[in-house]
């Protein structure tokens, strides 16, 4: 990943912009199906958006790698949990895409309380009402209009439990493979005064059913088999870093929690995020990760203000590209991070508007510590905590990814000759 070379490369296809944006605007989740061909959103204000790859054209062959809306339905609504006296966000926090079976789509899509089964298929309508007018309100010839096609989305099933599928086909749909309601690991101590610890982000493997790995606050990952026990309170695997006493302070234990675990492609690694740093490790290998690349290591000399805004909470997600050779996550100032583990190098990139014009060129950019700073440099007290991308995804085969920035969603591809 040379950055003269692979920067000229990448170029941005699609640009979702609100000017007005509020709250409910801010993408939460990014999800790419498992052919690629379609991206789906979720929003703080609880809407999924499903944007579709556009077909390639002998006409304009260069539109192939470009998205546009396929369908947007409201997923999850505000609650109230009496018993708890507890308001429940519509936030969507995570979508998951599962293999497809047949002519539908299907998806499962969350809240902090209610996952929600959606289905999504086509079905042919008959050009009628407003679609025998044209632009100007004239009636159009029946026989001229081609048959039309209009999404259908079913809302299939409804279950309260963490998000994640297993990996053993095939699907029956109308019965997931997870049971509702079943816990599969709770570490919740019987006094909650007593609680040290939170599962931050969980995985099943991608390949073994039986097998996930989940992560907590405390920076440890946990491997666990289904076979043992329903369940899990017991691990198979424990993968912990130990740490260096000298560089112990205040901030260790918030920025060492882990905020999002990923398995590769393969099965073979995990990968996982913590504040400050991405970490693979080899799931035969418990005691230490094989590789460690630092997203911004020149935030720790500014680790004091971050808490103090609460930036230091943020939950930045991690992922691999289809063939496991490329990390990518997320940092602030609407930059991102690629790491080519092969050669060990890496780029930093920027989503923003200036850039966000179809096949616009992105160009490297650096942060400098602090005296004198090149021209293409920028200063890291000149960053804008405010601007973050926490969410991302890759294409499961191409090269496109689909970045999320506040309520902005960009997709670069590799440049098309």
């Amino acid at each position: 990943m040379e950055e003269e070379t692979d920067a000229r490369k990448i170029n941005s296809s699609f640009l979702r912009d609100h000017s007005y944006a509020t709250e409910a605007d801010i993408i939460s989740t990014v999800e790419f199906n498992h052919t690629g061909e379609l991206l789906a959103t979720g929003d703080k204000g609880g809407r999924v958006v499903i944007f579709q790859r556009e077909q390639e054209s002998k006409n304009q062959p260069h539109r192939r790698g470009e998205y546009n809306v396929y369908s947007t339905f409201q997923s999850h609504e505000p609650e109230f949990d009496y018993l708890k006296s507890l308001e429940i966000e519509e936030k969507i926090n995570k979508i998951r895409w599962l293999p497809q079976q047949n002519a539908a789509y299907f998806l499962l899509s969350t809240n902090d309380k209610t996952v929600k089964l959606w289905k999504v298929s086509e079905r042919d309508k008959r050009p009628e009402g407003y679609n025998l007018k044209d632009e100007e309100g004239r009636l159009r010839d029946p026989c001229t209009i081609k048959s039309l096609r209009a999404v259908s989305i079913f809302e299939v099933k409804m279950f309260k439990m963490k998000l994640s599928y297993s990996s053993e086909p095939p699907f029956d749909y109308t019965n997931p493979p997870v049971a509702a309601g079943t816990d599969i690991v709770d570490i919740k101590p019987a006094n909650m005064e007593e609680l040290t610890e939170v599962i931050t982000a969980a995985e099943f493997h991608p390949h073994h059913c039986n097998t996930f790995a989940y992560s907590s606050s405390k920076g440890t990952i946990r491997l666990c088999d289904m076979r043992s026990s329903a369940l899990c309170d017991r691990h198979s695997k424990f993968f912990e870093e130990p740490e260096d006493p000298s560089n112990r302070s205040f901030f260790s234990e918030i920025i060492s929690s882990i905020s999002d675990v990923k398995f590769s492609h393969s099965g073979r690694y995990i990968m996982t995020r913590d504040y400050l740093t991405v970490k693979v490790w080899d799931v035969n290998m418990e005691n230490r990760p094989i590789e460690t690349y630092q997203v911004h290591d020149y935030l720790r000399s500014k680790l004091c203000s971050l808490y103090e805004n609460d930036c230091i909470f943020d939950k930045f997600e991690c992922v691999w590209n289809g063939s496991d050779s490329v990390i990518m996550t997320g940092s602030y100032n609407n930059f991102f991070r690629m790491f080519d583990r092969n050669t060990k190098r890496d780029v930093t990139l920027e989503a923003s508007r200036e850039n966000s014009k179809p096949r616009a060129i992105l160009k490297p950019r650096k942060v400098c510590m602090g005296g004198k700073r090149r021209k293409d440099e920028i200063s890291v007290d000149s960053l804008d905590f405010s601007k973050k991308i926490l969410h991302t995804a890759w294409h499961p085969s191409e090269n496109i990814i689909a970045v999320a920035a506040t309520n902005n969603l960009y997709i670069f591809q590799d440049k098309v000759n």
